[in-house]
């Protein structure tokens, strides 16, 4: 997989390779060609430099005695972000680096899949970004990201879509799907909305009052 770096516009996302279960191959290569600067995070590195991809930034708290430095030359230029706070997650902390840089916007990768602690804490994480960053997770099953009130998009008939609340979301319709919901509530652990179905070809319309909810376009 060659270098990513094309002259692009400022205001498409930038990738994150996080360093969990890794992608397909053809996934990852199609969200390089949208993303003009790639953060990883920690000692994924070692992984993502089998995939001969050109890394902007390495980022994270450096533990269990890990070099950063010896990448220098071989990334460079690499600019190395040491973040030892441990209130955060190393993804949260590439998600405010980005924010400080001014990045509207970040697709993640790696980010799932080797334990259930860090998927879902990355999956919920994004929550708090609401109104600073528009982050979408994706693996080679799922695209993840949060709904704002009111979201349109066009489907094909028979895409599957889950919607997952974070705690509690309430005041929920939706159009143009198999089971629909008409002003109710979704509450995590108790009610969800996961393997609906778009009925036909067009829009799905989802709103929400209150509470964050979760839109994962899936596939078996």
């Amino acid at each position: 997989m060659s270098s990513h770096h094309i002259v692009r516009d400022d205001q498409e996302p930038a990738l994150i390779i996080a360093n969990g279960a890794e992608c397909h191959p053809e996934l990852l290569g199609q969200l390089l060609e949208w993303s003009p600067w790639v953060v990883v995070l920690d000692s994924a590195i070692e992984r993502v430099l089998d995939y001969n991809i050109k890394v902007d930034v390495l980022l994270g708290d450096f533990d269990r005695d890990f070099d950063p430095n010896k990448y220098l030359e071989k990334q460079f230029p690499l600019e190395i972000i040491h973040t030892p706070d441990q209130n955060k997650t190393d993804l949260e902390k590439a998600f405010d680096y980005l924010i400080e840089k001014g990045f509207p916007a970040a697709n993640v990768v790696w980010a799932t899949g080797k334990r259930a602690d860090h998927t879902i804490t990355n999956l919920t994480t994004i929550a708090a970004y609401r109104e600073k960053l528009k982050i979408v997770i994706h693996d080679d099953h799922s695209k993840v990201y949060l709904l704002p009130r009111s979201f349109k998009k066009w489907y094909p008939a028979k895409t599957k879509l889950s919607l997952v609340p974070l705690g509690l979301a309430e005041g929920i319709t939706t159009q143009n799907l198999e089971y629909p919901l008409n002003n109710e509530s979704l509450h995590m652990g108790y009610r969800h909305g996961n393997s609906n179905l778009v009925v036909q070809d067009g829009l799905v319309c989802i709103e929400h009052h209150s509470g964050d909810l979760l839109l994962m376009e899936c596939v078996d």
